[in-house]
């Protein structure tokens, strides 16, 4: 870990960890927000491209929990879009701001149409609201992305005594490794102990 005038960054392997995934509290509240980081923003969620032909090859799996404007977004778009930053993105829905893949059940939710069909759903939509950067010679940084629409999670988060990190437990493990998580568990007890 290194201190420095911007915060610490804990380094694990080659991926860098803002203290801000660590320090903060976070846990969804769901119930209130309703899925809103789905259909709101002026881009949609950033894909690996490894993810890409999952998403084409489960297509006709989920096509059909999608909206008029999200089949018609693939249709005219592809699987995916590239946006004003030159990264590969959800494709938007025609007409509106909201990924492509938005599911709407009908009782005011937005879900995800490839993860309510049993698929994975885009890395990024698990790990938010940690957004992961690709640096140059390869490592990653995993930082905070903090948004006003998720103002209840974070509230939510410090009532729970839930960290980013500990809400996110799953979603790391998942993408980077048990070993990972488990480096980042052990930074994060040293950390808070030092913040206290």
């Amino acid at each position: 870990m290194a201190k420095h005038d911007f915060g610490t960054i804990v380094q694990i392997g080659d991926i860098l960890v803002s203290e801000d995934v660590i320090l903060e509290f976070f846990a969804c509240d769901y119930a209130v927000c309703k899925g809103v980081c789905c259909i709101e923003g002026d881009s949609g969620a950033p894909l690996d491209e490894s993810e890409l032909p999952g998403i084409e090859r489960h297509y006709d799996s989920f096509k059909s929990l999608m909206t008029p404007n999200g089949k018609a977004a693939v249709a005219e778009k592809g699987f995916f879009e590239i946006d004003i930053q030159g990264d590969i993105v959800t494709p938007l829905a025609n007409g509106g701001p909201e990924c492509a893949y938005c599911h709407f059940p009908g009782d005011g939710n937005c879900l995800c149409s490839i993860e309510k069909a049993g698929f994975k759903k885009p890395v990024s939509c698990s790990l938010y609201p940690i957004r992961v950067t690709r640096l140059t010679g390869g490592g990653l940084a995993l930082n905070l992305h903090r948004w006003n629409i998720c103002s209840a999670a974070y509230e939510k988060g410090r009532k729970t005594g839930t960290r980013v990190y500990e809400f996110l437990k799953g979603p790391l493990s998942e993408a980077f490794g048990e070993e990972f998580y488990n480096a980042l568990e052990a930074a994060a007890t040293h950390l808070l102990k030092e913040d206290c």
